[in-house]
């Protein structure tokens, strides 16, 4: 058994054990709202009226981006994506709601809410039988500060639902790069230029995981990575999607795609 496959079986067995005891050691308050969790609420973090209130991403959508279709004949946020990248799927938009379930994820220490984010995501179209799950990683600095990263835990959580297999070994940060917050599409893609390496002996299928879509910068980064390490099909998911992605998003991805990243 390789190694990463070895943590993966031991991060589960972890996950299962500390989801109990905190059912039995903490308050049934949502995370979300802060109001006590119903008696018949499954989920003992997002109560029901909060999942309620994230909303689904609408068909029709894009093939290959995801993005809700407007009717014109080419996508302009996706239209200068690399070959062998897509389908991407999220499941929510990212309103008031899912932005404080993320924001708990990676900034409140709540890394267990990502069980709740991956319920959201098991319907997803690119989560086929056969793919592996690569979550996006983070930079060492940014992951020792945080404790975790989100996407590989989100990553795991959804394994669990789908029945696939997650190797966050694939796929790593060659450089630390500035968070993506506040900047523009230019300053995405040259923040991310050359800023994922990927190993040699790749699967067919990676379907990678992260949080939040927003232009689709880092996807595309990563995607040209693993697809230059020799993988015929890269596909993404997101628990949510930004609701207006910057209008110069297009151009961006076509000037990190036609630079080969």
């Amino acid at each position: 058994m390789r190694q990463s496959s070895a943590v993966s079986v031991r991060w589960r067995a972890a996950a299962v054990a500390a989801g109990e005891l905190e059912r039995w050691l903490l308050p049934g308050a949502c995370l979300v709202c802060g109001e006590a969790a119903g008696p018949a609420d499954e989920d003992p973090l997002v109560c029901g009226l909060c999942r309620s209130r994230w909303s689904r991403v609408p068909d029709p959508l894009c093939a290959r981006c995801g993005q809700p279709a407007s009717g014109i004949a080419s996508c302009r946020i996706c239209r200068e994506w690399p070959d062998g990248f897509g389908p991407v799927r999220s499941a929510v938009w990212l309103n008031e709601r899912a932005r404080h379930a993320v924001h708990r994820l990676k900034y409140d220490g709540w890394w267990r809410i990502t069980d709740s984010l991956a319920r959201a995501m098991v319907s997803l179209a690119p989560l086929e039988p056969g793919s592996v799950l690569v979550p996006i990683p983070l930079s060492v600095t940014r992951e020792r500060h945080r404790g975790y990263n989100q996407s590989a835990i989100l990553a795991q959580s959804l394994a669990r639902l789908v029945g696939l297999t997650v190797d966050a070994a694939l796929l790593s940060r060659r450089r630390d790069t500035q968070t993506q917050t506040a900047l523009t599409p230019e300053e995405r893609e040259a923040n991310l230029r050359g800023a994922f390496q990927a190993v040699q002996k790749v699967p067919r299928r990676v379907v990678l995981v992260d949080d939040v879509f927003t232009t689709g910068s880092t996807l595309v980064s990563a995607a040209g990575a693993l697809r230059a390490a020799g993988v015929v099909e890269v596909a993404a998911v997101t628990f949510a999607r930004a609701e207006r992605p910057l209008a110069a998003a297009s151009a961006t991805i076509g000037s990190m795609a036609r630079s080969g990243q």
